[in-house]
């Protein structure tokens, strides 16, 4: 492995950086000392700040030892999860029902050593950008740093990301040319009926009864209506309804979300899901509205840069440990905004194989990002600059 001899030197002060954000965990748009912190670390480094993108939004930006009019931007996301760590750990959360479940205190450290690293050097011609966005979780911090002006404020020829990885080994990365990551819709259905007593079902029309058959009808998409050879996940994750135990409710609410990689998938699923429930409540003398969102588009990665990301992360980790080719994933990322406007790469990094240090997956209470792999991270990002743009001789 060949990660920066000068980042691993300041090692210790990257896994400070980011237990003192793990321990203070902030949710979407809410990253107000999060925010503080990476622009204080960019100030004291040099780095061109700038503030205010989709709220708590940062911008970095450093200029190399040439002036070219090249530019390159590397994105981190920042937020945390509204979840309730059970680590005991020193550096556990100490916001009651926040946590960073996901990892992105890793991404923030890592991409603040790459900055500082790159600070002290400057051994690349052109601009590099420090993206550190806020909101990633569910709310779209991506889509608003672009709707406000990202790009035309912030110019890049290409943006890059990545993602830790449980489940992959330490010191592995992996990525895809194309859609590596799905679209992520939601979906929300209510369903109302007649109330009755629960003693006298027949006066009524069970809403209950009727979300049950939804419910249960809405998976028969994935194995009956799409193509077999396409991606589609349908998950129902919330069923409200009732309040005591001898009364039928008059109205329930399924939630849920879709996940998917065409276009003509995804239309084909909205419009199954309405027409599925519509029927059932037809049958059953219930009606249905329906409320259907589109939050994130999918992740593309763009050949070119994916070539490159490959090639840089095999100077970090060695060619054998870059699988180009990972089966894509049906999670989401708002950084797939990012993507429909300029070419880049997402990538997933390691952060450990199922029963090594950093192996819980990621949305669990019991999660920890493993602190080894941040030189490795922090040196893929600087390496990504020195080789896109290297220095003019």
């Amino acid at each position: 492995m060949a990660v920066i001899n000068r980042i691993a030197e300041f090692h210790d002060d990257i896994k400070g950086w980011r237990r003192d954000l793990h321990a203070h965990p902030e949710t979407a748009f809410e990253e107000v000392r999060t925010s503080d912190f990476v622009a204080d670390k960019l100030e004291e480094w040099g780095i061109e700040v700038h503030r205010g993108l989709a709220t708590t939004g940062v911008v970095g930006v450093l200029h190399g030892n040439k002036k070219s009019g090249r530019a390159i931007g590397l994105r981190a996301d920042m937020d945390a999860l509204h979840l309730t760590e059970l680590n005991e750990f020193d550096h556990r959360s100490k916001n009651e029902g926040k946590m960073h479940g996901c990892g992105h205190d890793g991404h923030t450290a890592m991409l603040l050593g790459a900055a500082r690293y790159l600070a002290e050097t400057k051994n690349f011609d052109g601009t590099v950008n420090f993206i550190f966005q806020p909101a990633e979780e569910n709310e779209g911090g991506g889509r608003v740093m672009v709707e406000e002006g990202l790009f035309e404020k912030f110019p890049v020829e290409a943006v890059y990301g990545l993602h830790n990885m449980p489940g992959i080994p330490t010191g592995q990365v992996g990525m895809r040319v194309g859609p590596a990551m799905a679209a992520f819709d939601i979906f929300e259905l209510t369903i109302k009926g007649v109330g009755a007593h629960a003693a006298m079902p027949h006066l009524g029309v069970d809403a209950i009864l009727v979300t049950s058959q939804i419910v249960t009808a809405l998976q028969s998409i994935a194995s009956r209506r799409i193509d077999p050879l396409e991606s589609v996940v349908v998950s129902v994750t919330q069923i409200h309804a009732g309040d005591t135990w001898n009364v039928i409710p008059q109205e329930a609410v399924i939630r849920g979300t879709v996940r998917s990689f065409d276009a003509d998938v995804q239309a084909q699923t909205e419009a199954d899901i309405e027409r599925i429930a519509k029927g059932i409540c037809e049958s059953q003398g219930a009606s249905m509205t329906m409320r259907y969102e589109k939050r994130y588009p999918a992740v593309v990665n763009t050949s070119m840069e994916t070539d490159i990301a490959a090639e840089v992360a095999a100077q970090v980790v060695g060619e054998p440990n870059v699988e180009v080719g990972m089966p894509p994933l049906m999670g989401s990322e708002d950084f797939a905004y990012m993507l429909q406007e300029k070419p880049g790469c997402y990538i997933w990094l390691g952060n450990g194989a199922d029963g090594e240090p950093g192996g819980c997956s990621v949305h669990n209470p019991l999660y920890d990002f493993n602190d080894e792999i941040s030189v490795i991270g922090a040196s893929y990002w600087a390496k990504l600059v020195e080789t896109t743009m290297p220095r003019a001789g």
